[in-house]
This record gives structure tokens, C-alpha cells and sequence, in this order.
């Protein structure tokens, strides 16, 4: 990925996707429509995306994520052992249904309009997860491309609920150790197409050091975690460590956050990095991709992977940030880091579920306008 400027603009992943996809979406699913007819209206709106994001000035650019459900349960649809569930669904499996009730009543989204890709079979890519999205990706554009993919830990937690899983695998590690080597199938492939970013996301890490204990997650991966956090983060840590060995020719890239399901800032996760900073500093990744345009996120620090993929704008907001107000969050980063170590992007993605946007394409398109714009200054004052 030679030739970027300073400060290099792009995205987390997510984009609110149009009526007509979502309508697509919902009909492919109940067996109404072909899946071709479904990809051709995802082909449409990754266009229109790409648009936005090239006119807005983008460096570097993603099909928003358009043929995913949301960021991790879309690969229910593309791995074998698999099948997705709603939470509502999920309830009538888990044999703590008080514990499960307390987690649904803490979200700020209705039941049934989360869904999950639960294991209850032994695991296997049945094509690919992103590697089809990368394709076409490359075809309508000429910008460098990002790629996100759930990272192992997220997976594997999300999909081990052990009344539905223990079938297939013993333990959780077990299916750990099939989600590390189909990611590493996925990487592959996407390293052959020529993919220049590769992006993991690990957003459920937050909770375990935020939550003291109390479960306050969009992810019924929680459900998996031990009462530990350190034994937890010391699993997640392998995990990445064993998806990431070996691999050269990408920028590779984690990303964590504190929740982006709600607009509601009270019902997300708070809590500085600092907590987190031992593990993160153990992953073998090139770059953090954190946000840090809210109070709730803390001040910015300096962790040991050498760039930084700098969250300056919130994307559950109608408001535009103003290009001032993101480069003075700019310039608090740059006293841990030089520019040219320094990304620019939104917190999280515009649209983590496909049917929840935080914003709408027009809101989020001058988001990324006003991000343009101070990245322009930026450059010309480094």
C-alpha cells in the first residue's frame, strides 16, 4: 500500500445500506428469492458506496459491508456448522434463561433484530467469508482496499453456546482452533487477490475490562466467558497470535471498540485503553484501529504496534464534526505518535447491523467530507 499521504482516510467497515438491498436481504432469507438476485442488489449498492466514499476523497476504501447481516453473524451463511439464530431464537437453547433474560433487557435494540451465527456443527469454509466481497471490490474501484473479518476471539465466542455446540466440539478451545484455521484459509486467499488492508475486529474485549462482572454487551458472546477476564484475554491473545503467524505482503489491523449498537451513549461501554494495554500490546498486528472521538474512550496512549487508525468522528451522531475539532483531536494523538504513523476514521462503522443504521448515507457522507478536509489541512501543516 505505497503512496499514501499523511494522515490517510478510510473507514471502520460498516455502511448503512439502502431499502432495496435490505428488502433483498430479507427475502433471500426466507427462500423468496435467488441468492443471485439478492448479489445483484448488493453489486448496486457496493457501487453507490464506493461512489460516496471516492467523491468524499477517501484513501482507502470498503464495500460497507453491504452483504453482511452485521460486522460477525454473516458468517452463517458462508461456513458450514453453522445457523443463525435471533437472540429470541437463542432463549428457548440457553439453560440460564434468567442470565440470558438480564442481557436482553440491558440492550437498547429489540430482541429480535440481533441474530447469530451459533455453532451446532463442526465448522468449514463453504466458499469464502470476505475473499467475493474483495473480488468485486477491486473491480469498481482503483483506490487500495480494506477488508474486515470478525476476528478469532469474537467468533468464537459468539458462535460456542454450549447447549447448541456441544455436540460438535468439547469446548470452547476446540472450536477455537477451527476458527484459527479457517481465518487463516481467508487471509490466504485474500493476500492472493492482493488485499492491502486486512482488518480483525475484537470489539467484545472491551467487556471484560469495563464491566466489573456485569454483563453489558450487544454480543451473546458473553454468554462464553469465564469469570476471569485475565484468562479470557490471555485465550483472546492466542487466538490472534495463531491467526496472524507467518503472514507478510498486508496491514494487518485490530479493531476494538466499546459497542456501536445504539445511539443511546448511556447504554455503551466507558473505559480507557489503558485497561487493555497489556494485551494489545502483544498482538502482532501493524496497526490499533481505536476510537476515540467520546469522553467515554479516555485519553490517547501510545501502544506498541506502530500505527494508529485514529476513531475522530462519531458515527451515532447527526452531527458533522467540524474539521477543526478533529484535527485538535489529531494533535492529542500526535504527542504519542508521528504523522506518518497516524490513520484517520470513524469511531466504529455507520452501520453495525444492517437493519440499525447509527446514520443515514447522506449524514455519513459528510462525515467523511468534513474527515477529508481536516486530513488536507493536516498535511499541509506536516
Amino acid at each position: 500500500m505505497s503512496g499514501l499521504p499523511l494522515f490517510p482516510v478510510t473507514t471502520v467497515g460498516s455502511w448503512p445500506r439502502p431499502l432495496a438491498l435490505l428488502r433483498a436481504q430479507k427475502l433471500w432469507r426466507e427462500g423468496q428469492i435467488e441468492e443471485a438476485q439478492f448479489q445483484k442488489a448488493a453489486d448496486d449498492s457496493v457501487q453507490e458506496v464506493v461512489r460516496r466514499q471516492e467523491e468524499a476523497g477517501v484513501d482507502i476504501v470498503t464495500d460497507g459491508e453491504q452483504r453482511r447481516d452485521n460486522f460477525v453473524s454473516f458468517v452463517a451463511t458462508r461456513l458450514e456448522g453453522t445457523r443463525l439464530m435471533t437472540l429470541l431464537e437463542m432463549l428457548d437453547l440457553i439453560e440460564n434463561k434468567l442470565g440470558f433474560e438480564r442481557l436482553l433487557q440491558t440492550l437498547d435494540v429489540p430482541a429480535y433484530s440481533i441474530s447469530n451465527a451459533t455453532c451446532v456443527g463442526r465448522i468449514a469454509r463453504r466458499g469464502s467469508l470476505a475473499a467475493d466481497e474483495a473480488r468485486f471490490l477491486k473491480r469498481v474501484t482503483s483506490k487500495p482496499i480494506k477488508i474486515a473479518l470478525p476476528g478469532p476471539y469474537l467468533l468464537t465466542r459468539s458462535m460456542w453456546v454450549k447447549e447448541a455446540s456441544a455436540a460438535a466440539y468439547s469446548s470452547k478451545e476446540e472450536l477455537g482452533s477451527d476458527v484459527v484455521r479457517v481465518l487463516r484459509e481467508e487471509i490466504s486467499e485474500l493476500l492472493q487477490l492482493g488485499v492491502s488492508f486486512i482488518q480483525l475486529d475484537e470489539p467484545v474485549l472491551t467487556e471484560l475490562v469495563f464491566t466489573q462482572g456485569q454483563t453489558r454487551t450487544f454480543m451473546c458472546a458473553a454468554l462464553s466467558a469465564r469469570k476471569d477476564p485475565a484468562e479470557e484475554l490471555e485465550f483472546a491473545v492466542h487466538l490472534l497470535s495463531s491467526v496472524l503467524e507467518g503472514f507478510n505482503g498486508a496491514r494487518f489491523g485490530l479493531h476494538v471498540c466499546r459497542g456501536n449498537w445504539s445511539r443511546n451513549e448511556s447504554t455503551l461501554l466507558s473505559g480507557s485503553y489503558n485497561a487493555l494495554a497489556a494485551t494489545l500490546n502483544r498482538i502482532p498486528v501493524r496497526q490499533l484501529v481505536l476510537e476515540y472521538s467520546t469522553e467515554r474512550a479516555g485519553a490517547c496512549m501510545r501502544f506498541n504496534p506502530p500505527e494508529l487508525g485514529l476513531g475522530v468522528i462519531n458515527p451515532r451522531t447527526d452531527t458533522i464534526d467540524l474539521p477543526d475539532d478533529i484535527i485538535r483531536r489529531v494533535d492529542r494523538a500526535l504527542a504519542f505518535y508521528p504523522p506518518a504513523a497516524i490513520f484517520l476514521n470513524p469511531d466504529c462503522g455507520f452501520s453495525t447491523f444492517s437493519n440499525r443504521p447509527m446514520a443515514n448515507e447522506n449524514i455519513a457522507s459528510a462525515k467523511l467530507r468534513s474527515l477529508v478536509t481536516a486530513a488536507h489541512k493536516l498535511r499541509g501543516s506536516h
